[in-house]
């Protein structure tokens, strides 16, 4: 049964500065690195009501890989040296099929 992880966020950064695109882009490198992750998606919030402002999405194949994801060291470093110090605020929803 595939997972569908998906966050949706703020950053502490002003929409359109470089900072917003580093991190997005770093965030895209580095979590596509990591064995497992399907189709991950960078997308951005158009509506106004909601603050939050972009959305990672990906898939997992089954629920062992997404617990290895969550345990691989290069998303450990991305949470703890990225998303900690520079994501405001955000939410986060699991999916599974069915």
């Amino acid at each position: 049964m595939s997972i569908q992880h998906t966050v949706v966020f703020r950053l502490i950064h002003p929409e359109g500065s470089p900072e917003v695109d580093d991190f997005v882009s770093h965030a895209r490198a580095a979590l596509t690195s990591i064995p497992g992750v399907e189709d991950f998606t960078v997308r951005r919030q158009v509506s106004p009501k909601s603050e939050l402002t972009h959305q990672f999405s990906m898939v997992f194949a089954d629920d062992a890989t997404y617990q290895g994801y969550n345990e691989h060291p290069v998303h450990v470093a991305f949470v703890a040296d990225r998303w900690v110090p520079e994501v405001a605020e955000f939410q986060e929803y699991d999916f599974a099929e069915g």
